[in-house]
C-alpha cells in the first residue's frame, strides 16, 4: 500500500475543481482534486483560506472543509453566495476545471477525540459549514457523543444538507436536530423567529466538565449568544468560536 502523503501549505498552492453540487438556492459544494495518495492534515473543523486577485485587490477567507479528515484524493469545500461576499461570489463563478488558490490547513476550533460526551452546536446560517465535518466525522466513528444541533435560517429553502440531518436523526439515535426559520411555513412545528436563551436552555446539553458547544454564524448573532451561554452557565472555555 503506498505512503499516504499529508498536505499542509503556508503558501497558496492551485487545486483544480473536479465536480459542483447544488446543495440550495445560493449554497455549492466544489470538490477538489488532491494528488493521488494525498490527503489534507487536519483535523474536523480545520480550515483552508482561499486566496483570490478581484478588481486588482489580494483577498482572502477561510473555508472549513465539509469532506472528513483522511479523505484521500480530493477535498470538499461548501460555500454559500453573498451578494456582498467578493470571495464567495468568485467561487461561485468557477466551472470545473478551474483552480483556485489556497492554503492550510490551519488550526481552527476544531475537534479531537475524547475532548466531550455531550457536544452542542448552534449554527446560524452558512455558520453550519464547520460543524459539518465534526457532525459527520463523530457519526461515522460512531464515538459515544451524544450532538445536539440548533440550526437557525431564515427559510425552509436556506437549509443546508437538510436531508442529511433528517436522516442522521433517524440513523443515530445520539444526534438531535432543532430547526428555527425567521421565516417559516404555515404547517411549521419548530423553532420560530431567531435562537433564543429559551431554546438553548432547551434544547442544548446542560453545562458540565464533559459538555462542549460549538458556536458559529453572522457576528451579530455569535456575539448575542456567547452572552446568552455564559448567562445560562457555560463557562468560556466550553464554548468554542470555529
Amino acid at each position: 500500500m503506498a505512503e499516504i502523503t499529508r498536505i499542509k501549505t503556508r503558501t497558496p498552492a492551485p487545486y483544480p475543481i473536479t465536480a459542483i453540487s447544488v446543495e440550495t438556492h445560493d449554497t455549492k459544494t466544489f470538490r477538489f482534486a488532491l494528488p493521488e495518495n494525498a490527503t489534507l492534515d487536519m483535523l474536523p473543523g480545520d480550515h483552508l483560506y482561499v486566496h483570490a486577485t478581484i478588481n486588482g485587490k489580494a483577498v482572502k477567507r477561510p473555508y472549513t472543509p465539509s469532506s472528513l479528515p483522511g479523505t484521500v484524493g480530493y477535498f470538499d469545500l461548501t460555500i454559500k453566495r453573498y451578494e456582498t461576499g467578493v470571495v464567495s461570489k468568485y467561487v461561485h463563478e468557477r466551472k470545473v476545471g478551474d483552480t483556485l488558490l489556497m492554503s492550510g490547513p490551519n488550526t481552527g476550533g476544531h475537534w479531537v477525540d475524547g475532548m466531550a460526551k455531550k457536544v452542542g452546536f448552534v449554527a446560524g446560517g452558512t455558520g453550519i459549514t464547520p460543524m459539518i465535518p465534526i457532525i459527520r466525522w463523530i457519526l461515522i466513528k460512531r464515538l459515544d457523543v451524544e450532538l445536539f444541533l440548533i440550526f437557525g435560517n431564515k427559510t425552509e429553502a436556506d437549509i443546508i444538507f437538510r436531508e442529511e440531518w433528517e436522516r442522521a436523526v433517524r440513523e443515530h439515535p445520539n444526534f438531535h436536530c432543532y430547526h428555527v426559520l425567521e421565516q417559516p411555513p404555515a404547517d411549521w412545528t419548530m423553532g420560530l423567529g431567531r435562537v433564543t436563551a429559551a431554546m438553548l436552555r432547551a434544547r442544548l446539553p446542560a453545562p458540565g466538565p464533559d459538555t462542549i458547544i460549538f458556536l458559529c454564524g453572522p457576528p451579530p448573532m455569535v456575539e448575542a449568544l456567547e452572552g446568552t451561554l455564559k448567562d445560562l452557565g457555560y463557562p468560556e472555555e466550553a464554548v468554542i468560536l470555529p
